[in-house]
Protein backbone atom coordinates (compact mmCIF):
# COMPACT_ATOMS: atom_id res chain seq x y z
CA UNK A 1 0.00 0.00 0.00
CA UNK A 2 3.07 2.28 -0.24
CA UNK A 3 1.66 4.27 -2.88
CA UNK A 4 -1.94 4.37 -2.06
CA UNK A 5 -3.33 7.58 -0.33
CA UNK A 6 -6.38 8.03 1.75
CA UNK A 7 -7.72 11.49 2.11
CA UNK A 8 -9.64 11.70 5.87
CA UNK A 9 -11.49 15.04 6.84
CA UNK A 10 -12.11 15.41 10.29
CA UNK A 11 -9.02 13.69 11.13
CA UNK A 12 -8.48 15.59 14.29
CA UNK A 13 -10.58 13.24 16.68
CA UNK A 14 -13.13 10.16 17.33
CA UNK A 15 -13.49 8.28 14.24
CA UNK A 16 -11.35 10.62 12.41
CA UNK A 17 -8.26 10.48 14.44
CA UNK A 18 -8.98 6.06 14.64
CA UNK A 19 -8.95 5.97 10.65
CA UNK A 20 -6.26 8.22 10.36
CA UNK A 21 -4.07 5.94 13.13
CA UNK A 22 -5.86 2.65 11.17
CA UNK A 23 -4.79 3.38 7.24
CA UNK A 24 -1.28 4.16 8.80
CA UNK A 25 -0.56 1.06 10.61
CA UNK A 26 -1.72 -0.76 7.42
CA UNK A 27 0.79 1.49 5.36
CA UNK A 28 -0.96 4.01 3.30
CA UNK A 29 0.17 7.76 2.93
CA UNK A 30 -1.98 9.77 4.39
CA UNK A 31 -4.01 13.59 3.82
CA UNK A 32 -5.81 14.80 6.60
CA UNK A 33 -8.15 17.80 7.37
CA UNK A 34 -9.75 19.29 10.00
CA UNK A 35 -9.35 22.82 11.63
CA UNK A 36 -7.37 22.14 14.23
CA UNK A 37 -3.76 21.55 12.21
CA UNK A 38 -2.30 21.24 15.53
CA UNK A 39 -3.82 18.02 16.37
CA UNK A 40 -3.25 16.62 12.60
CA UNK A 41 0.63 17.79 13.07
CA UNK A 42 0.69 15.45 16.39
CA UNK A 43 -1.02 12.69 14.27
CA UNK A 44 2.29 13.30 11.87
CA UNK A 45 4.92 12.83 14.44
CA UNK A 46 3.41 10.00 15.44
CA UNK A 47 3.89 7.89 12.18
CA UNK A 48 7.34 9.34 10.64
CA UNK A 49 7.61 5.86 8.70
CA UNK A 50 4.35 7.36 6.65
CA UNK A 51 3.77 10.31 4.17
CA UNK A 52 1.58 12.52 6.15
CA UNK A 53 0.22 15.33 4.68
CA UNK A 54 -2.01 18.26 6.82
CA UNK A 55 -4.46 20.57 5.54
CA UNK A 56 -5.97 23.48 7.87
CA UNK A 57 -9.52 23.20 6.30
CA UNK A 58 -12.89 24.28 7.09
CA UNK A 59 -15.29 22.15 5.00
CA UNK A 60 -17.91 24.56 5.20
CA UNK A 61 -15.50 26.62 2.79
CA UNK A 62 -15.77 25.90 -0.76
CA UNK A 63 -12.48 26.82 -1.69
CA UNK A 64 -10.76 24.88 1.66
CA UNK A 65 -11.88 21.68 0.19
CA UNK A 66 -10.94 22.45 -3.16
CA UNK A 67 -7.07 23.07 -1.59
CA UNK A 68 -7.41 19.93 0.49
CA UNK A 69 -7.46 18.08 -2.89
CA UNK A 70 -5.15 19.88 -4.88
CA UNK A 71 -2.44 19.49 -2.13
CA UNK A 72 -3.04 15.97 -2.17
CA UNK A 73 -2.63 15.94 -5.82
CA UNK A 74 0.59 17.92 -5.10
CA UNK A 75 2.42 15.72 -2.91
CA UNK A 76 1.11 12.26 -4.14
CA UNK A 77 -0.32 12.54 -7.70
CA UNK A 78 -3.37 10.80 -6.87
CA UNK A 79 -6.42 9.98 -4.50
CA UNK A 80 -7.24 6.14 -4.01
CA UNK A 81 -9.81 6.80 -1.22
CA UNK A 82 -11.77 10.33 0.20
CA UNK A 83 -13.37 9.62 3.75
CA UNK A 84 -16.22 12.24 4.52
CA UNK A 85 -16.13 12.17 8.09
CA UNK A 86 -15.98 15.47 9.22
CA UNK A 87 -19.42 16.27 11.08
CA UNK A 88 -21.53 18.15 13.68
CA UNK A 89 -23.80 17.59 15.62
CA UNK A 90 -26.54 19.51 17.69
CA UNK A 91 -29.39 18.80 20.38
CA UNK A 92 -32.87 20.91 20.25
CA UNK A 93 -36.17 20.69 19.71
CA UNK A 94 -37.36 22.92 16.41
CA UNK A 95 -39.85 24.75 18.19
CA UNK A 96 -36.94 26.63 20.41
CA UNK A 97 -34.20 26.12 17.74
CA UNK A 98 -32.19 29.20 16.04
CA UNK A 99 -32.65 27.83 12.07
CA UNK A 100 -28.82 29.37 11.70
CA UNK A 101 -28.07 25.53 13.75
CA UNK A 102 -29.14 23.84 10.90
CA UNK A 103 -27.98 25.50 8.37
CA UNK A 104 -24.73 25.29 10.18
CA UNK A 105 -24.68 21.69 10.86
CA UNK A 106 -26.01 21.25 6.73
CA UNK A 107 -23.00 22.95 5.56
CA UNK A 108 -20.94 21.00 7.61
CA UNK A 109 -22.16 17.13 7.14
CA UNK A 110 -23.39 17.71 3.43
CA UNK A 111 -22.42 20.49 2.00
CA UNK A 112 -18.87 19.83 3.45
CA UNK A 113 -19.18 15.90 1.98
CA UNK A 114 -20.60 17.83 -1.53
CA UNK A 115 -17.39 19.95 -1.88
CA UNK A 116 -14.65 17.23 -1.14
CA UNK A 117 -16.38 14.93 -3.51
CA UNK A 118 -17.02 17.29 -5.86
CA UNK A 119 -12.84 18.33 -6.49
CA UNK A 120 -12.01 14.68 -5.48
CA UNK A 121 -14.17 12.56 -7.96
CA UNK A 122 -11.96 12.88 -10.95
CA UNK A 123 -8.74 11.36 -9.43
CA UNK A 124 -10.93 8.93 -7.86
CA UNK A 125 -12.93 7.80 -11.36
CA UNK A 126 -8.91 7.91 -12.38
CA UNK A 127 -7.57 5.28 -9.51
CA UNK A 128 -11.28 3.34 -9.50
CA UNK A 129 -10.96 4.30 -5.96
CA UNK A 130 -13.47 4.42 -3.18
CA UNK A 131 -15.98 7.15 -1.93
CA UNK A 132 -16.51 6.79 1.37
CA UNK A 133 -19.40 8.77 3.45
CA UNK A 134 -19.81 8.61 7.75
CA UNK A 135 -22.77 9.44 7.89
CA UNK A 136 -25.22 7.34 11.37
CA UNK A 137 -28.07 5.71 12.12
CA UNK A 138 -29.58 9.25 12.26
CA UNK A 139 -29.35 8.98 8.63
CA UNK A 140 -31.61 6.17 8.46
CA UNK A 141 -34.20 6.79 11.13
CA UNK A 142 -35.22 10.57 12.63
CA UNK A 143 -34.13 11.23 15.85
CA UNK A 144 -35.72 13.60 18.21
CA UNK A 145 -33.99 17.10 19.67
CA UNK A 146 -31.14 16.09 16.47
CA UNK A 147 -33.42 17.27 13.34
CA UNK A 148 -30.89 19.23 11.59
CA UNK A 149 -28.31 16.35 12.40
CA UNK A 150 -30.69 13.62 10.72
CA UNK A 151 -31.38 15.78 7.51
CA UNK A 152 -28.03 16.73 7.02
CA UNK A 153 -26.89 12.01 7.49
CA UNK A 154 -29.99 12.09 5.40
CA UNK A 155 -28.98 13.98 2.58
CA UNK A 156 -25.32 12.58 2.97
CA UNK A 157 -26.90 9.41 1.96
CA UNK A 158 -28.78 10.29 -1.01
CA UNK A 159 -25.98 12.35 -2.25
CA UNK A 160 -23.58 9.22 -2.09
CA UNK A 161 -26.40 6.31 -2.93
CA UNK A 162 -26.81 8.84 -6.60
CA UNK A 163 -23.48 9.54 -6.65
CA UNK A 164 -22.75 5.42 -6.97
CA UNK A 165 -25.45 5.20 -9.70
CA UNK A 166 -24.33 7.49 -11.95
CA UNK A 167 -20.56 6.19 -12.04
CA UNK A 168 -22.24 2.63 -12.27
CA UNK A 169 -19.87 1.86 -14.95
CA UNK A 170 -16.91 3.40 -13.82
CA UNK A 171 -15.66 1.31 -11.31
CA UNK A 172 -15.91 3.74 -8.96
CA UNK A 173 -16.87 2.42 -5.30
CA UNK A 174 -19.16 3.99 -2.84
CA UNK A 175 -19.33 3.29 0.89
CA UNK A 176 -21.81 4.53 3.26
CA UNK A 177 -20.54 3.82 6.83
CA UNK A 178 -23.68 4.39 9.44
CA UNK A 179 -22.16 4.11 13.00
CA UNK A 180 -24.03 3.60 16.23
CA UNK A 181 -23.16 5.61 19.62
CA UNK A 182 -19.41 6.03 19.17
CA UNK A 183 -17.02 7.62 21.32
CA UNK A 184 -15.89 10.85 20.19
CA UNK A 185 -16.28 14.42 20.95
CA UNK A 186 -18.65 14.99 18.50
CA UNK A 187 -21.63 15.47 21.55
CA UNK A 188 -19.56 18.11 23.26
CA UNK A 189 -19.17 20.40 20.63
CA UNK A 190 -23.13 19.72 19.69
CA UNK A 191 -25.46 22.85 19.09
CA UNK A 192 -27.69 23.52 21.51
CA UNK A 193 -30.58 25.97 20.25
CA UNK A 194 -29.18 29.27 20.71
CA UNK A 195 -26.35 28.09 18.14
CA UNK A 196 -23.40 27.00 21.74
CA UNK A 197 -21.69 24.06 22.24
CA UNK A 198 -23.43 21.89 24.33
CA UNK A 199 -20.01 21.44 26.16
CA UNK A 200 -20.66 17.89 27.61
CA UNK A 201 -22.08 14.75 26.41
CA UNK A 202 -25.52 13.51 27.60
CA UNK A 203 -24.65 9.79 27.61
CA UNK A 204 -22.31 7.42 29.23
CA UNK A 205 -19.41 7.51 26.81
CA UNK A 206 -18.12 4.24 28.09
CA UNK A 207 -21.23 1.94 27.15
CA UNK A 208 -20.60 2.89 23.29
CA UNK A 209 -18.67 1.44 20.47
CA UNK A 210 -14.67 3.36 20.86
CA UNK A 211 -13.60 4.75 17.87
CA UNK A 212 -11.15 2.41 16.98
CA UNK A 213 -13.05 -0.65 16.49
CA UNK A 214 -15.91 1.96 13.98
CA UNK A 215 -12.64 2.51 12.43
CA UNK A 216 -11.39 -1.05 11.83
CA UNK A 217 -15.08 -1.78 10.40
CA UNK A 218 -14.96 0.76 8.37
CA UNK A 219 -11.66 0.33 6.80
CA UNK A 220 -12.65 -3.73 6.62
CA UNK A 221 -15.62 -2.39 4.37
CA UNK A 222 -14.04 -0.13 2.53
CA UNK A 223 -11.47 -3.40 1.54
CA UNK A 224 -14.47 -5.15 0.93
CA UNK A 225 -16.39 -2.30 -0.99
CA UNK A 226 -19.22 -2.88 0.44
CA UNK A 227 -22.03 -0.70 -0.33
CA UNK A 228 -22.83 0.19 3.15
CA UNK A 229 -22.36 -0.88 6.52
CA UNK A 230 -24.01 -0.34 9.44
CA UNK A 231 -22.75 -0.48 12.84
CA UNK A 232 -23.82 -1.42 16.80
CA UNK A 233 -26.38 -4.62 17.10
CA UNK A 234 -29.53 -2.72 18.91
CA UNK A 235 -28.69 1.08 18.40
CA UNK A 236 -27.96 0.33 14.83
CA UNK A 237 -28.62 -3.23 12.47
CA UNK A 238 -31.91 -3.57 14.51
CA UNK A 239 -33.13 -0.59 15.07
CA UNK A 240 -32.86 0.06 11.02
CA UNK A 241 -34.47 -3.07 10.33
CA UNK A 242 -37.60 -2.34 12.88
CA UNK A 243 -37.99 0.88 12.01
CA UNK A 244 -39.01 -0.62 8.13
CA UNK A 245 -41.40 -3.05 9.40
CA UNK A 246 -42.56 -1.34 12.59
CA UNK A 247 -42.24 2.17 12.11
CA UNK A 248 -44.65 3.66 15.10
CA UNK A 249 -43.31 1.41 17.46
CA UNK A 250 -39.58 2.18 16.50
CA UNK A 251 -40.87 6.10 16.73
CA UNK A 252 -42.02 5.35 20.28
CA UNK A 253 -38.42 3.90 21.84
CA UNK A 254 -36.70 6.09 19.78
CA UNK A 255 -38.62 8.78 21.82
CA UNK A 256 -38.40 7.64 25.29
CA UNK A 257 -34.49 6.50 25.08
CA UNK A 258 -33.58 10.30 23.96
CA UNK A 259 -36.08 11.75 26.19
CA UNK A 260 -34.06 9.88 29.76
CA UNK A 261 -31.27 11.56 28.17
CA UNK A 262 -29.93 14.00 31.33
CA UNK A 263 -31.17 17.80 30.33
CA UNK A 264 -33.37 16.36 27.54
CA UNK A 265 -34.76 18.89 25.53
CA UNK A 266 -37.79 16.65 25.15
CA UNK A 267 -41.10 17.89 26.95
Amino acid sequence: MQNKVVVITGASSGIGKALAEKYASEGWNLALAARRIERLQELEKQFPQIEILTVKTDVTIESDCKNLIDKTLDKFGRIDILINNAGISMRAVLENLDLEVIRKVMDVNFWGTVYCTKYALPYLLKSKGSLVGVISVGGYVGLPGRSGYSASKFAMRGFLDSVRIENRRSGLHVLIAAPGFTTSEIRKHALVADGSQQGETPRDENKMMSAEECARHIYRAVKRRQRKVILTFLEGKATVLMAKLWADLVDGFIYRTFAKEPDSPLK
